[in-house]
């Protein structure tokens, strides 16, 4: 089976998918407990969606799920958010910190590395092809990272989270007009709040691809999942409910897609 799915467009604007696989394979999914099992972390229905907004884009998604590796992570292990409460490379929790393993069956480091060159490197390897490819026929790439996340997780952060939490690492991972563009159609999306570099600033990805000087722009958008869906068992997609998103979402493409340095 394919770990990978790509679909290749001539456009500047690459989707990243990085949180959307559900795959696990039989040697880590006999470790995990019940909680594990459950795969409550997962960026529900995020690649159905974005499905169609806007024509000629590339899209990478990885099917694995994050509990193998989680893509969106420092391959060196380092967190993203010194101080903060969050999950690692190989989590061992999930995101209201509960284990996910059974007792003593948590990865040492060499699954971990082992984990890390079997999934993580290969979804990088894929996603850094198709924006130097892109950028080979443009001068400059634009990568949306697409996530979403429960509303309210006391574990990792306080209240209500905002539906649209925009991330740009305070701005240096992308041109300034990126940035004001997507929190422009972000603020105009009626009924909608926004956060631009709050408690999500931008992930691995974000900030390892983002470096305008290069011609690499890259942004990230995680969504409240109560935009679009139930955030409970059975995580069902609520299509009268991602109908109303869907148009805001793909203006920010829209606008994305037309975007140029000059």
């Amino acid at each position: 089976m394919s770990l990978l799915e790509i679909t290749r467009g001539e456009s500047p604007l690459v989707l990243g998918l990085p949180h959307t696989g559900t795959e696990l394979p039989e040697n880590i999914a006999k470790k995990l407990n019940e909680t594990g099992r459950a795969k409550a972390d997962t960026d529900w229905h995020i690649h159905e969606l974005y499905d169609g907004l806007v024509p000629d884009t590339t899209t990478v998604r990885t099917l694995i799920h994050r509990y193998a590796s989680d893509v969106n992570r420092d391959p060196a292990g380092a967190s993203l958010y010194p101080g903060q409460n969050t999950t690692t490379l190989c989590p061992i929790t999930d995101f209201d910190g509960l284990p996910i393993y059974q007792d003593g069956a948590e990865p040492a480091a060499a699954e971990i590395e082992n984990r890390r060159q079997l999934y993580h490197s290969p979804y990088h390897r894929a996603l850094s092809a198709e924006l130097e490819r892109v950028k080979a026929i443009h001068g400059f790439a634009v990568l949306y990272d697409c996530h979403s996340i429960r509303s309210q997780i006391p574990f990792l952060f306080e209240g209500v989270l905002p539906d649209f939490n925009i991330g740009t690492d305070g701005g240096r991972t992308c041109a300034p007009s990126i940035e004001a563009s997507v929190k422009h159609r972000c603020h105009a999306a009626t009924g909608y709040s926004t956060v631009l570099n709050g408690r999500f600033k931008g992930g691995w990805t974000t900030r390892h691809y983002g470096r305008p000087s290069d011609g690499l722009h890259a942004i990230q958008m995680e969504l409240a999942q109560s935009t679009y869906m139930l955030e409970h068992p059975p995580w069902t997609y609520e299509r009268h409910v991602a109908e109303r998103l869907r148009p805001h979402l793909k203006l920010i493409l829209e606008e994305l897609i037309r975007w140029s340095p000059a």
